[in-house]
C-alpha cells in the first residue's frame, strides 16, 4: 500500500518541478540583438528570436524584396532636438513612429500633441522604463496602461498598439502580457550607440552608421536625444529617397504582414 502511494507522489513532484521549470524559462530574460545588415542584405536576429517574434506576432523587419523604411524613434526625454526632426519629418513627408514613455510625456506633452497632429504614430515605450522581466503582470499592464490613457488624454489618440520593450529586454511572459494587452511588440533591425548624448561623433557618424546598415524592409531605431541624429536625418533621407527607398509607416507594415500571414493575426 506504502509504494502505490508512494508512486503518485513522486509523479505530482515530477508534475510540479515541471511547472516551475516552465514558469521560470517563459520569463527568462532576452536583450533584442541582431547581425548588421550590409551591402542592402537584410539584418538577422537568429533562430531564436526568429521563433519568439513569429510566436508572438512581433516584427522587426518587412519585406526584403521591398524598398522600404520604417522610422522610429525612442523618446524617453527631450534634450531639445525633436521639434526639428518633426521639422524634417514634415518637409520630407515621411511618417515615423515615436515610443514614449511616461517621463516624456509629462515633460514635453506640447511635441507629443504635434506628433499625433502632423500623422505621426504614438507606440508605448512604458510609464517608467523598466525591466519589465522584473515586474509582476499587474506592474507590465499597469506601465503600459498609464502610457495609453495619457496619451489620449493629451491628443486624443485612443488607440496604442505598438510596444518598443524598454532597455530591449523582454520575456516569453512579458511577451504574451504585451499581446494580452493589444500591442505587438516592434524590434528593430538597424540601429547603432546613438543614445549617450556626451559621446556623440558627429553628422557624418550617424549618417554613416544608417547609410551602412540599410536594407529593404529596415525598421530604423534613432533616439531623439541625439545631436547627430538631428543633424544628419535631413540628408539620411533625401539620401536614401535618391537610392529609390520611400518610407511607410508602422500600420503599413502591419497590414503587408497580415495579407502575407493571415494566420498570424
Amino acid at each position: 500500500m506504502k509504494r502505490l502511494i508512494f508512486v503518485p507522489m513522486v509523479l505530482m513532484l515530477f508534475f510540479v518541478t515541471q511547472l516551475e521549470a516552465f514558469a521560470t524559462n517563459s520569463n527568462a530574460p532576452n536583450h533584442w540583438g541582431f547581425n548588421k545588415g550590409k551591402n542592402e542584405q537584410p539584418a538577422q536576429a537568429g533562430a531564436k528570436l526568429d521563433e519568439m517574434t513569429k510566436k508572438h506576432g512581433a516584427l522587426y523587419k518587412g519585406s526584403s524584396e521591398k524598398k522600404e523604411i520604417y522610422l522610429t524613434f525612442d523618446n524617453g526625454y527631450e534634450n531639445g532636438y525633436t521639434a526639428n526632426i518633426l521639422n524634417i519629418l514634415r518637409r520630407q513627408h515621411v511618417p515615423a513612429t515615436f515610443f514614449v514613455t511616461g517621463h516624456y510625456l509629462k515633460t514635453t506633452p506640447e511635441l507629443v500633441v504635434r506628433m499625433v497632429r502632423e500623422g505621426h504614430i504614438v507606440g508605448n515605450h512604458s510609464w517608467s522604463h523598466p525591466d519589465m522581466t522584473t515586474k509582476t503582470d499587474d506592474v507590465i499592464r499597469n506601465e503600459l496602461q498609464k502610457v495609453k490613457e495619457e496619451t489620449e488624454r493629451i491628443t486624443g489618440q485612443k488607440t496604442m498598439n505598438y510596444l518598443r520593450p524598454p532597455r530591449g529586454i523582454f520575456s516569453e511572459r512579458t511577451m504574451a502580457i504585451a499581446n494580452q494587452e493589444g500591442y505587438t511588440h516592434i524590434f528593430w533591425s538597424l540601429a547603432f550607440k546613438d543614445w549617450i548624448v556626451d559621446q556623440q561623433k558627429g553628422a557624418s557618424y550617424s549618417y554613416n552608421e544608417v547609410m551602412k546598415q540599410i536594407h529593404p524592409g529596415a525598421v530604423l531605431l534613432l533616439h531623439t536625444v541625439s545631436k547627430d541624429n538631428a543633424e544628419a536625418l535631413d540628408s539620411i533621407i533625401t539620401d536614401l529617397k535618391k537610392q529609390g527607398y520611400t518610407f511607410k509607416s508602422l500600420d503599413d507594415l502591419m497590414i503587408e504582414q497580415q495579407i502575407e500571414n493571415p494566420m498570424l493575426y
